[in-house]
């Protein structure tokens, strides 16, 4: 079993996404405030008080061995980055989009699902070297699905648990247009969801934890 020298709020997240929990369930979990979640999430780097330490050595310690086993599998890959990094990589950044309008949240099928066990996701599309991400992201989003969108807010980044790419998660807002599928050649289909439905759609835990967080909100 890894073990964590010294937590930090990206650690916690790891761990958190590792038991499949929402920000709030996470918080009844630890028995904290959820916005000390929410802080986790909004700072990778800080570093909990030492009382907090113990507080998730213990949670780590305690949770189910198919959890460890993605937390184990998460830390890994993030080193794996950082090494990277390190040696002056630079890795593919991606806006995502999640966009809600009133009880759903728009997804799109990729005919390339078997590259990293992915076929259904939120809009995406690459942010070029030098191009704001939320403006990116929007182009995309109406490029590929044909809905105008705006960004409600930033829900953070992180590297992807499957592809290895660094995604820039924002929650937007439907403005107009009808969902069709813009982008037949990377795309099979384009359509809303129920938001309570997203985990029938893509795997749980590889859905960012602020997204699921932010979903919930808007139930």
């Amino acid at each position: 079993m890894d073990v964590i020298e010294r937590w930090t709020g990206g650690h916690a997240c790891m761990l958190q996404s590792a038991l499949r929990l929402g920000n709030e369930q996470f918080a009844a979990h630890l028995g904290i405030a959820v916005r000390t979640v929410a802080a986790w999430h909004a700072d990778p780097a800080v570093v909990p008080r030492r009382e907090m330490q113990q507080l998730l050595d213990t949670v780590h310690e305690q949770a189910p061995p198919g959890a460890r086993q993605r937390f184990a599998l998460l830390l890994a890959k993030e080193r794996v980055q950082a090494d990277s990094t390190a040696s002056g990589a630079r890795a593919l950044r991606v806006g995502i989009a999640v966009v809600v309008r009133e009880a759903d949240v728009l997804l799109v099928c990729r005919r390339d699902g078997a590259a990293g066990g992915i076929t259904w996701q939120f809009p995406a599309g690459i942010i070029k070297p030098g191009s704001k991400a939320e403006t990116a992201t929007v182009r995309e989003t109406l490029d590929e699905t044909g809905v105008h969108c705006a960004v409600r807010r930033h829900l953070g980044n992180r590297i992807h648990p499957l592809t290895g790419v660094l995604c820039e998660y924002f929650l937007c807002e439907y403005l107009a247009g009808e969902a069709t599928n813009s982008d037949t050649t990377e795309n099979a289909a384009v359509m809303w969801v129920p938001r309570n439905a997203v985990p029938r759609f893509i795997p749980v835990d590889t859905l960012f934890p602020p997204v699921l967080a932010a979903l919930e909100e808007q139930t």
